[in-house]
């Protein structure tokens, strides 16, 4: 049965979203609130969905919205999922989880005790790369994994400057100080997507910046952050490690490929460049590039992108990629814009799925904990010098949800 959904934020983000839950056919209506009246009435009237509401306060407690996409600013997610959740309706929620062990552990108990469904929209875990790493550990061809690296790699310069300004008024250079390592979704999700593990200790190096321009200025920052770079090394409880970076000044075409992956085993190994992508045994060294690698969906003049960054725009128009299971995916969206190496698709049909058949999506509460909460601890381990830390695990699913996509090499 279908069921109506109620954006919450007319960003940048959410434009997207809204035309392709619009579209899905478990959708039966699709409404938006956000704190600028003017962005939520532009989306009623860009996206043609069923309309607005004057706050979110007023959303919840409709009862003609029966769950919640949440695409406010990176930093209020916690807070706001739970609310949703207590108040009864199913929440899909951009990344990251949350910033902090408690709203973590709070979004795990509004689930454990309402039964709803939380969903965190993690772009990385259909990454082809990680589809491709899945279906490769799923078939014992790593043999036992011992390391891994995930890069996001996406400088300032490229597109952020501009988000950040739109995002955040005339304050916006204490919000764009956001610690690259409470971003760390990217990175961490796409490693762990293909080898079900977490970590469970770190030692992370925070990089000082110095460009001077206020942003990543300690005495700016709302966040009280100076770190523009920062790299963590973690243990894992499977065995071996996981190195991720989370770079916002690097000379690096963030376009191309900003999310990047490698993966370790004793058996096989499979290794991403910006232009290319191997799988590597003893015997051979595979160029595995025609199946990983993806192509813009619709023109980065689109309409729709008219309020997007054109330095930004590369993530919003990335299609599919061969490596994907299009057989799964509803064709009311197959024709639609895609994003991010092709998992917008992927994300809103998990989502819808999960609701409908009361089931667990892929990146479950349980989940999006062991892609968040690790990079909250690594940037406390930087703050302190690189100390080891100890990493708190929130536990597995309770329950167990089936494959929803197929992985092929």
């Amino acid at each position: 049965m279908a069921f109506s959904l109620g954006i919450v934020g007319a960003g940048q983000f959410a434009g997207q979203f809204a035309t392709l839950f619009h579209h899905h056919p478990g959708i039966a209506a699709v409404y938006v609130t956000d704190v600028l009246a003017d962005r939520a009435d532009g989306l009623v009237a860009q996206a043609g969905i069923a309309g607005s509401f004057e706050s979110f306060d007023a959303m919840l407690a409709s009862d003609a919205v029966d769950a919640v996409a949440i695409f406010t600013q990176r930093w209020t997610h916690g807070p706001l999922v739970v609310r949703a959740l207590r108040a009864g309706k199913h929440v899909y929620s951009a990344v990251p989880m949350a910033i902090s062990l408690e709203e973590i552990s709070a979004i795990i108990d509004a689930v454990r005790e309402t039964g709803l469904t939380y969903m965190m929209g993690e772009t990385s875990y259909y990454n082809p790369a990680t589809v491709f790493a899945r279906g490769k550990r799923e078939s014992g061809e790593f043999g036992r994994l011992f390391y891994a690296e995930g890069d996001y790699v996406h400088d300032m310069d490229l597109g952020f400057y501009d988000a950040y300004r739109y995002s955040g008024g005339e304050n916006w250079r204490a919000t764009a100080s956001y610690p690259p390592l409470w971003y760390p979704t990217h990175s961490i999700g796409g490693v762990l997507g293909a080898w079900p593990t977490h970590a469970v200790a770190v030692s992370a190096v925070g990089v000082v910046d110095d460009r001077g321009d206020g942003v990543f200025d300690r005495s700016v920052s709302q966040f009280d952050n100076d770190f523009s770079n920062a790299t963590a090394l973690f243990e894992l409880a499977a065995g071996g490690s996981m190195r991720i970076n989370e770079f916002r000044r690097v000379g690096f075409p963030s376009h191309r490929r900003e999310s990047r992956f490698r993966w370790f085993g004793t058996e096989g190994t499979f290794e991403q460049v910006t232009t290319a992508s191997f799988w590597q045994t003893r015997e051979s060294v595979d160029d595995v590039s025609s199946l990983i690698d993806t192509h813009a969906s619709i023109s980065h003049d689109d309409p729709s992108l008219a309020h997007v960054s054109p330095a930004l725009r590369d993530a919003f128009v990335s299609g599919y990629a061969p490596i994907h299971d299009l057989g799964r995916i509803p064709a009311e969206l197959r024709g639609l814009h895609n994003g991010h190496e092709g998992s917008h698709h992927f994300l809103v049909d998990d989502f819808v799925r999960a609701v409908a058949s009361q089931t667990l999506p892929p990146v479950n509460a349980w989940t999006a904990a062991r892609f968040t909460l690790p990079g909250i601890i690594a940037h406390e381990s930087a703050r302190r010098g690189g100390e080891r830390l100890i990493v708190p695990d929130l536990g597995d699913a309770v329950g167990s949800v089936a494959p929803l996509e197929v992985a092929t090499a």
